[in-house]
């Protein structure tokens, strides 16, 4: 599948300090690993209503930290997926009596168009979960043979056959000595089993289902249902494959094993990455990523902002009235990327004050001082992409910049657009 089309990141003297970040399972801020390769995968989009604040949440602030990669002279392979076919997709489709491949499409254009307008790095590869299932079917084929899935029976209507990851069978027992060594139910989201229950059922599980040895135990492959899409599924029959698998075998089949760091929303620590580390696991025997990171939860009037409740912030309608996408970036990175926040007009209106005021203050770059500033930046993004420091680092040197009388360097003016651009993503 195709992504979207990246403007040119400028390219800047200096380079970035060490970086660190935050770590899921540890809870705690630490050094990213060091050396000239590094390789993200960042969860995207089901594609039934892109593109909400929450997501463009998730992809600026993992775009900080590509671009700060970029920045240290590392080769970042970046992966991305789609999940062009699931069932919140197939759901939106019925109500509005519309084709699902035709509304993915629709959607995953739309995001794409959003990601291009945030100024967001396209990844390498973006790859459609459709795509992928003649890939997924001899993985999970690879796990019934291994004895670490197995075949539910039908009951209540169901038909026979559906595929169950069996967390007991794949937890390692002994070694528990973080996110480096065998997985175990819990190493990347730290919840005990109790905690999980009612998260795995809110979160698309299905806990209370017939015949699954483990409440927790995760589909893999969804056999056959009237009036669903379906794929050959060779052994396992014809249906389609669960969510976690998918992300999967798309990181395993085009990045390192382990890739450097996973990305995503909050929401998506339990189940979809602790699955997922453990379907990896289970199927290389090396863990999924070296390191897992999560963005907040958007809110809009106090609440989380989501696709049930109806409450979303849209980029595309406020690219349709007028704003100006730099400054919905820069609205977004007022935030922490951990913290969870909410959308408010006030919230976009500063960015746009901030934004004309910022470019007020190139007219006036006094000579000298942007070398110090890219220097604020580059230390603000390597300290676990503290973007509102970075930004309180451009508001202090605009702010003298307006305060004095010189005449503008261009030189330095033209380094300070370019140090915004490249490490923050905001056109100036």
């Amino acid at each position: 599948m195709k992504t979207w089309k990246s403007r040119p990141v400028p390219e800047l003297p200096g380079t970035m300090p060490e970086l660190f970040l935050h770590e899921t399972s540890a809870n705690r801020v630490t050094a990213l690993p060091s050396g000239d390769q590094a390789s993200l995968y960042v969860c995207g989009i089901t594609p039934y209503d892109a593109t909400h604040m929450g997501h463009a949440a998730t992809y600026v602030a993992f775009d900080l930290l590509n671009r700060a990669w970029l920045d240290a002279g590392r080769s970042v392979s970046y992966v991305q997926n789609v999940t062009d076919v699931d069932d919140p997709l197939l759901e939106r489709a019925t109500r509005d009596g519309v084709d699902w491949r035709d509304l993915a499409l629709e959607q995953t254009a739309l995001f794409h168009a959003d990601m291009e307008a945030l100024n967001v790095v396209a990844p390498n590869q973006y790859i459609g979960a459709v795509e992928a299932i003649e890939w997924i079917v001899p993985q999970i084929e690879e796990l019934v043979e291994d004895g670490l899935a197995y075949r539910v029976a039908g009951s209540g209507g169901e038909p026979d056959g559906d595929v169950y990851f069996d967390v007991a069978a794949a937890s390692a027992a002994t070694d528990r000595g973080g996110i480096d060594g065998p997985w175990w139910l819990g190493q990347v989201s730290g919840l005990t089993e109790e905690e999980m229950l009612p998260v795995f059922a809110e979160r698309g599980g299905d806990p209370q289902r017939p015949g699954k040895k483990h409440a927790l135990d995760a589909l893999l492959w969804r056999v056959a249902r009237d009036g669903e899409p379906q794929w050959d599924g060779a052994t396992l029959g014809p249906g389609r494959p669960g969510w976690h698998i998918e992300c999967t075998v798309i990181a395993q089949r085009f990045l390192p094993e382990p890739f450097t760091v996973q990305g995503g929303g909050s929401d998506l620590v339990f189940p979809h990455h602790e699955m997922g580390a453990g379907h990896a696991f289970a199927l290389s025997h090396v863990p999924m990523a070296r390191h897992y990171a999560h963005t907040g939860m958007v809110g809009l009037d106090g609440e989380k902002m989501s696709k049930s409740k109806g409450n979303l912030v849209l980029v595309s309608k406020l690219r349709e009235q007028g704003v100006e996408p730099a400054a919905i970036r820069l609205a977004i990175l007022a935030n922490h990327y951990r913290s969870d926040w909410c959308w408010t007009d006030a919230l976009l209106a500063n960015a746009q004050r901030q934004l004309a005021t910022w470019r007020k203050a190139l007219e006036a770059a006094p000579e000298g001082t942007a070398t110090a500033l890219l220097g604020e930046i580059r230390a603000a993004l390597a300290a676990d992409l503290d973007a509102p420091r970075a930004l309180a680092a451009v508001d202090h040197w605009a702010g003298q910049a307006l305060a004095g009388e010189q005449q503008c360097c261009e030189r330095d003016a033209a380094l300070v657009s370019d140090a915004v651009e490249a490490l923050l993503g905001v056109e100036l």
